[in-house]
């Protein structure tokens, strides 16, 4: 068909391999349905090919990088989801809840703004200051380690300290 990008399947198995690499080393854990998870793999890959970064395969990737920045894989939405569901948006990550049949997957509300909204957010960002973060910091005391989010990850993925381990920083 006309447009459309051939996958080689050796590609999504090799993209699998290196994100659950990655993902296990970081404390995460992708989808324990195998078939599933390469479906959305496969929608990574499509989309590396298609615009030259790993967009979400769930969202309506713009084309524009800087525009996109939010919904390249692994998103922005995935550590609060993971929290608040047990899995990301797309399902390609879950927690260990999951993993371990403590909870189950369920659909889960977009989280992302609408462009207009976007817009207008980035726009207060620019011009507040420290003082009005969207977000509170946590430092992990064992590593150092910082990240902006709701509450702290459960697992440091640098040093794999757990959520305990971490203090709010601002």
């Amino acid at each position: 068909m006309k447009g459309q990008t051939t996958i080689d399947p050796k590609e999504v198995d090799g993209t699998y391999d290196k994100l659950q690499k990655d993902a296990e080393s970081g404390g995460y854990h992708l989808n324990p349905d195998i078939e599933f998870a390469k479906e959305l793999v496969t929608g990574l890959v499509v989309n590396e090919k298609r615009y030259g970064y790993p967009a979400c395969p769930c969202r309506l990737a713009s084309g524009v990088r800087a525009e996109d920045l939010d919904i390249i894989c692994p998103c922005d939405y995935r550590d609060p989801d993971l929290a608040d569901y047990g899995t990301c948006y797309c399902g390609l990550y879950v927690s260990k809840a999951v993993i371990d049949d403590k909870k189950e997957i369920a659909a889960i509300p977009e989280r992302r703004l609408t462009d207009a909204a976007m817009a207008k957010t980035r726009s207060k960002k620019a011009r507040a200051g420290l003082a009005s973060l969207p977000l509170p910091i946590w430092r992990c005391r064992v590593c150092g380690y910082l990240c902006a989010r709701e509450g702290p990850p459960e697992i440091c993925p640098i040093c794999k300290a757990k959520k305990d381990r971490f203090e709010r920083f601002l």
